[in-house]
């Protein structure tokens, strides 16, 4: 056993340290004195050199397993650094051909080699564990370990067979890594791993530089992005979305905006992929925009923020690409998007799983959400969620933390929740208790008889948004607890109990409610500037004008929210007004030279600065299907068949339309209206628009009677907006 100066001597030799971080030190002790180990150790706390200078001190070959090619490469290069001997690190992976796969038998077989990085599926194949029955194995290292647990982030059934082939090839010590890992999946991980004694070293999860931020997703998201971007220049910045295809889209959107930004996920070519990374690595690029699929053992410790556009769908997930951000202990601002329904979509995605599957993910959604709508520190939640308790009140660096909410008294309800809980014999989840406290007879509540308790609708004066946070914090004070086992039944602690005896304070801090935040959001242009209301009455004043003089309705000219739209954003140039939605380049000619002339007298008047960062960018994505419509119209195809050929409702290719001519676009649709119409029909519609003040539909309609259907009045629209507009 290695001597305190033998270890930090070694240490100096081949990393170039002078000292051990954290629990490094007891870690490699522990290994060192054949001892089964379990780390658990947050993202950037130096987990790799806990096995790797073991091995280097060890007699025989140490296996790491990892599931992670990219970061394999990684750490076998930088090994090679660390020694003379180009050996002493190998990996195979189904990256690997036969010849390279030999030369690496050749080398442990020599005894060069002591770290030997295998993938899951890789030490599984038969011939591998032949090979490897005859070497000295030293102890086995078993890296991002949490994927042995459904319960983890990144479950994969592969994990679970590792202890099986540990013990064909024969026993070594056990060293279990991981960097997230909730009280049930490090208890999964050793039962798994057979490692029930291990000697746990446990870091602390919190990372006091990282800031966190949930906020609504609005239809603005990407604006408020690139505000957010351009408001940082030249920092490095992670951008997470859940699908592919929003990747692409986002990256593009970024770019067009003048941001330095690549896409990465796994649908790409291999090599391109692999060149975005390395560009965003060697700065060469500032933002990558990826799926989960990117930053799994991604060293770069200057990266500056990471943004969430969706919610993820475990805390686990959320924690560990958070834990991207500024791990050199700098500026790390970690900004969440959300909005309910993205959880309806995940959890559409969940059908066809086994329904345990399917059961384990939706808990797992609803730790998630509770999070995002709690009005309470984050770090907190968050550290709680890891079996971990934070004291303080206030971190200081989160968004609940510095715009705090005012506290309310709950001790009563608090009260209630538990006595109800222990009513229906601490056999239901938290939604089961508000019903029974919201009196709601649902088929459940019935079928248990429930509605007959005396608890049964007491709570109707609070509402679900108040006793879900009644039971959250309670959770986090340690009143109650989850029994995560079982579905996330709730049990009552034995403080629980003491409460119930003796009811003492107990203040909580209502939840957010981001659907409301949504819809009473003001206009935003860019981020969260609101409409200039001076602005706006003259813009509409100026429309009403140029509606008498040109003897059009003032829609014809531009709707109310391209007006609203250019209230916030103040566009001065013809080009700057083609950025406002509904305004295309025929109508920003035909009309903006007057409307560009007003804004930029009155930021001059009122000395405006303007936000011109937020003059954003779309990409013609959609325009793909707008192109194909406009040139199907001009070869005059019947509307029943482009609705077919491009996968739309009727009414879905009438929106399209819409656009189209709103925008500024002028359209020819005569033959198809005089086929299906009758010409005095036809007028009459067109007429009443002309006079009308509004391009209402529903207003249409009344005026016009029963003799007239929504499709042909929206026809005529799109035939008297075209003609006097365009």
């Amino acid at each position: 056993m290695a001597e305190k100066n033998e270890l930090n001597k070694a240490l100096k030799k081949y990393f170039g340290f002078d000292t051990f971080k954290g629990n490094q030190e007891a870690i490699i002790r522990n290994l060192l004195d054949g001892k089964d180990t379990f780390v658990l150790m947050p993202t950037g706390g130096g987990k790799s050199l806990c096995y790797q200078l073991p091995s280097l001190l060890m007699d025989g070959t140490a296996i790491v397993i990892s599931p992670l090619i990219a970061l394999m490469k990684n750490q076998v290069d930088a090994m090679r650094d660390f020694s003379d001997e180009e050996g002493v690190a190998h990996f195979i992976n189904s990256s690997l051909n036969k010849a390279a796969i030999d030369q690496v038998k050749q080398d442990i077989i020599s005894g060069k080699t002591k770290l030997l990085y295998v993938a899951p599926e890789s030490l599984t194949k038969e011939e591998n564990v032949d090979f490897l029955k005859n070497v000295k194995i030293s102890f086995y290292a078993i890296d991002e370990a949490h994927c042995i647990s459904e319960w983890g982030h990144d479950f994969r059934p592969e994990y679970r067979r590792i202890r099986p082939i540990i013990n064909q090839i024969g026993n070594a010590p056990v060293i279990a890594l991981t960097a997230t890992a909730t009280p049930k999946v490090r208890s999964d991980i050793k039962k798994n791993l057979a490692i029930n004694d291990a000697v746990e070293f446990k870091s602390s999860f919190n990372r006091p530089n990282l800031y966190y931020e949930v906020r609504p997703k609005t239809n603005d998201v990407d604006k408020e992005i690139i505000k957010y971007i351009k408001a940082n220049p030249g920092k490095s910045g992670i951008v997470y979305c859940l699908s592919r295809k929003k990747v692409e889209e986002l990256a593009a959107i970024l770019q067009a905006n003048g941001i330095n930004a690549q896409p990465y996920h796994a649908g790409m070519e291999s090599a391109v992929r692999t060149a975005n990374q390395d560009a965003f690595l060697k700065e060469d690029i500032d933002v990558i925009v990826a799926t989960i699929a990117f930053g799994m053992g991604i060293d770069k410790p200057d990266v500056r923020f990471v943004i969430h556009y969706d919610i993820p769908k475990s805390l686990e997930g959320y924690y560990q690409e958070t834990g991207r951000a500024g791990r050199d202990g700098g500026e790390g601002s970690c900004i969440t998007f959300y909005s309910s329904k993205d959880l309806l979509k995940l959890e559409k995605f969940m059908q066809g799983k086994p329904i345990a599957e399917q059961e384990i993910g939706r808990q797992l959604l609803a730790e998630t959400a509770a999070y995002a709508e709690s009005s309470i520190c984050r770090r907190k939640t968050l550290l709680h969620y890891f079996g971990e308790d934070y004291p303080e009140e206030n971190c200081g660096n989160c968004d609940n933390c510095l715009n705090p909410k005012k506290k309310v008294e709950a001790k009563e309800q608090l009260c209630t929740v538990l006595e109800t809980i222990l009513d229906v014999k601490e056999n239901f989840k938290a939604d089961y208790i508000i019903d029974i406290l919201l009196g709601k007879e649902t088929s459940e509540v019935l079928a248990h008889e429930h509605e007959d308790l005396e608890e049964f609708g007491t709570g109707i004066g609070e509402d679900e948004r108040f006793w879900n946070a009644v039971i959250r914090q309670a959770l986090i004070a340690g009143y109650l607890t989850k029994d995560v086992e079982n579905y996330g039944l709730l049990k009552v602690t034995a403080d629980g109990h003491k409460f119930l005896k003796d009811p003492q304070s107990f203040t909580i801090v209502e939840d957010t409610d981001f659907d409301d935040e949504e819809e009473d959001a003001p206009v935003r242009g860019g981020a969260s500037a609101a409409v200039d209301p001076a602005l706006y009455m003259m813009l509409k004043d100026l429309r009403k004008k140029m509606s008498k003089k040109l003897d059009v309705p003032p829609y014809v000219i531009f709707q109310d929210p391209s007006l609203e739209a250019m209230a916030t954003i103040y566009p001065v140039t013809i080009e700057e007004l083609q950025n406002i939605p509904g305004v295309g380049a025929g109508k920003a000619k035909r009309y903006g030279k007057e409307f560009c002339e007003l804004i930029h007298k009155h930021c001059e008047e009122n000395e405006i600065e303007r936000p011109e960062d937020l003059r954003v960018r779309t990409v013609a994505n959609k325009s793909k299907m707008k192109v194909a419509i406009i040139q199907a119209i001009d070869r005059k195809v019947d509307f029943e068949d482009i609705a077919v050929s491009k996968g739309l409702e009727f009414d879905e290719l009438l929106e399209e339309i819409e656009a189209i001519v709103y925008s500024g676009t002028k359209l020819n649709i005569d033959y198809f209206l005089n086929e299906i119409m009758d010409e005095d029909h036809m007028q009459d519609i067109y007429d009443y628009f002309k006079e009308s003040t509004t391009d209402s539909i529903d207003e249409a309609l009344e005026e016009l009677g029963d003799d007239y259907t929504e499709d042909e009045i929206r026809l005529v629209r799109i035939k008297f907006i075209s003609e006097m507009a365009n």
